[in-house]
């Protein structure tokens, strides 16, 4: 889920950049500390955006910056568990594939992926259905269920790990032929 969250903090300006414009500077300052961060409370920071800095700033002794009161906006992505969501595959692999969930990946294992005996064609980078046929590839869309979420403090990305073992879950084209399959069953009886 994404979120935008308002946040308060103090930022210093180094005096290298007192040159620039004020809310330039701390928007540069903003974009380093908390872009790419990963937090337990807040999630994956993707963007700091509206800012608004207190222009009265204060000098500690020892110190050439000048420390000034912001406050400002994160969009941030925070997975919860259970919830519903779909991503792109980007990376298959004899174990099950990784999937574009916002700006994070996702591991869909393969004992996640269906109700049949998967192989792994590694020459074509596809894992296969041996009963069903079906085929999973890079750039197939699943919609999954988030199933584990573990969040490292600092910049590492955290594991994340979905299911699609479950009604109305899979590869999108595999959801809207057994969607299409339940309409023709029910306008033959």
């Amino acid at each position: 889920m994404f979120n935008l969250i308002t946040l308060k903090d103090t930022i210093r300006i180094d005096p290298s950049m007192f040159d620039e414009p004020l809310e330039d500077a701390a928007y540069t300052e903003l974009r380093n500390k908390y872009e790419g961060l990963v937090d337990e409370e807040l999630g994956y920071i993707i963007s700091v955006i509206n800012l608004s800095v207190n222009p009265y700033g204060r000098i500690i002794a020892g110190d050439g910056g000048t420390h000034h009161p912001v406050t400002f906006d994160i969009l941030a992505f925070y997975p919860q568990l259970q919830e519903v969501i779909e991503g792109e595959v980007v990376e298959v692999a004899d174990f099950g594939t990784f999937l574009r969930i916002g700006p994070v990946d996702a591991l869909l294992h393969v004992s996640q992926l269906m109700d049949d005996f998967i192989s792994y064609d590694e020459r074509q980078g596809i894992l296969l259905g041996k009963e069903s046929g079906r085929t999973i590839s890079r750039g197939d869309v699943f919609r999954v269920r988030i199933v584990a979420v573990s969040f490292p403090r600092g910049r590492s990305s955290g594991k994340i790990g979905v299911t699609a073992r479950q009604p109305m879950l899979g590869k999108l084209d595999w959801i809207s032929d057994e969607l299409s399959g339940s309409e023709a069953e029910a306008e033959a009886e």
